[in-house]
């Protein structure tokens, strides 16, 4: 064992000696596969941080919501269907909520007003932190916004809602229930959708059901379908920025399939040198094995490691804008990406497993080649 492991020792080091010998082409091939590799694991980690911040934010959604559906699209819940719906066997809470969309034309983006269940002061907002950048507020500043009815109403910015919720907050405008229902002409007694919590939380789609048979008009949204279509939108956001390395992709195609096509003089003037000498086959292919395995190993750690830090410190700023989806405000949030073995591995096999592989088929083909033709091709 120990003879087997000092042979790798020594080869290692002839490995290292070759690639320093090539330093300049050595160097460039590991900035491009670095460079590949920071921009694959730099998308897959920032999606799978968000994916994670999702995940956490919903953990606290209603178990099931209900909507009214009228003609195939959502319309507001008339007076008398919350009652019905709490008279639903399981149904442990029923919660009315009032919510909707508000589009500004000074910064031309839509906020989200909802009433929460402790509401501000009449005459008072409380807003999220990016809105407020977006429109230079802060607490004791006064807003004035247009009305579904025409009316220029004036709002008092009551508090901004904390850094850490900002992911679910950006857009978001807390109000009370009389603001809201004059400021969108609401009509009384009216909502917009139903939030419910179930006494068994074995029994939440048997209650689904019940909802969906005994109101025919409700759509109840469970809470592990909206974490499975954010999930979705942010699996569909990482293909697409996947997507937009295809040249990186080809590149990298590109210099594994020269690899693989051939051998340059100088790597055949080698081989056939240290063949002359006395180096059996095997020996030769553990040496280029390990010279294959140095670079792209070293390069795929740094490349890993820089994409981390890319998305940990600089919440993954090259690819931010395609990856979070926000079209104006931008919420500033720090993400914590969390090492998935499965993802390293995943990115490990595609990227250093296929050049490996590539290096070792014409150095199999020289390294079995009379060393006297080697060296004269």
């Amino acid at each position: 064992m120990h003879t087997w492991i000092e042979r790798q020792r020594s080869l290692i080091d002839f490995a290292l000696a070759s690639l320093a010998r090539r330093r300049a082409r050595s160097a460039g091939l590991a900035i491009v596969y670095a460079l590949l590799v920071f921009a694959l694991a730099s998308i897959m980690l920032f999606t799978h941080a968000l994916r994670e911040e999702a995940t956490a934010v919903l953990a606290g959604a209603p178990e099931i919501v209900v909507q009214r559906m009228i003609a195939g699209r959502h319309d507001l819940i008339p007076p008398g269907y919350v009652e019905r719906i709490g008279k639903i066997r399981g149904v442990q809470q029923v919660r009315p909520r009032l919510w909707g969309y508000f589009f500004d034309p000074v910064i031309r983006v839509n906020y989200t007003f909802l009433v929460p269940e402790s509401e501000p002061p009449a005459g008072r907002l409380q807003v999220g932190a990016t809105l407020a950048r977006a429109r230079g507020l802060e607490p004791g500043s006064s807003i004035s916004l247009r009305s579904y009815s025409g009316a220029l109403m004036s709002f008092m910015v009551d508090s901004i809602l904390p850094y850490e919720s900002e992911l679910a907050s950006a857009d978001l405008v807390l109000i009370g229930e009389a603001d809201f229902r004059r400021f969108f002409d609401f009509p009384a007694g009216h909502y917009t959708d139903i939030a419910l919590s179930v006494a068994n939380p074995l029994e939440v789609r048997n209650v689904s059901a019940k909802l969906a048979q005994n109101l025919p008009d409700s759509r109840p949204i469970l809470r592990e379908e909206m974490i499975r279509t954010y999930a979705s939108v942010f699996d569909w956001r990482e293909g697409l920025a996947l997507a937009a390395t295809v040249g990186a992709l080809a590149a990298f195609a590109i210099l594994a399939w020269d690899k693989a096509a051939g051998l340059s003089a100088d790597e055949k003037r080698e081989i056939g040198i240290l063949k002359a000498i006395g180096w059996e086959t095997a020996d030769v292919m553990r040496m280029k094995f390990w010279e294959g395995t140095l670079i792209s190993t070293g390069a795929f750690l740094f490349g890993f490691c820089a994409a981390y830090v890319h998305v940990a410190y600089f919440h993954g700023g090259l690819f931010e804008p395609v990856l979070k989806g926000w079209s104006t405000l931008y919420p500033e949030f720090a993400l914590s990406p969390r090492i998935d073995g499965v993802t390293v591995a995943t990115l490990f096999f595609f990227t250093v497993v296929p050049y490996v592989a590539a290096v070792m088929v014409p150095i199999w083909k020289a390294a079995t080649t009379d060393p006297d033709a080697v060296m004269r091709s």
